[in-house]
């Protein structure tokens, strides 16, 4: 018996090690994973940063019209975030993840997963997030 019990001690610790390290490589699941060198949301479409936004701030400069050609990426309740991570409250009272204090946001005119034409858009305004 106590050899089952220390090989499941064992399994669960490797398995929290595994959720650990996915963390500590950049990703926030289920929102957000690293993909090729750069940050994706869980669609696997390139996130970007926009330079008009102030880090840290907890504010996004990015709305209305702006908002449709650049979805935010938006996040449900309150999720526990950790790390680079935060949640900022956009002008709609919407929930919004962050990354280093920099909200993050699709570019619609990415149509498929690796699509990361937005990066430099508006006279470089536009980043995607480099991992």
């Amino acid at each position: 018996m106590n050899h089952i019990k220390s090989v499941l001690v064992g399994l669960i610790a490797a398995l929290t090690l595994a959720a650990c390290a996915s963390l500590a490589g950049g990703s926030m699941a289920p929102y957000t994973k690293v993909n090729d060198g750069m940050l994706v949301g869980s669609n696997n479409m390139t996130l970007y940063t926009f330079a008009k936004d102030t880090a840290g701030s907890g504010k996004s400069m990015c709305n209305g019209q702006c908002a449709a050609n650049w979805p935010p990426l938006l996040v449900d309740g309150s999720p526990a975030v950790s790390g680079d991570y935060s949640v900022i409250t956009r002008d709609d009272g919407k929930k919004q993840l962050a990354y280093k204090g920099m909200p993050l946001y699709f570019w619609a005119k990415d149509t498929k997963p690796g699509d990361k034409t937005g990066d430099g858009f508006l006279n470089g305004a536009w980043h995607i997030v480099k991992m």
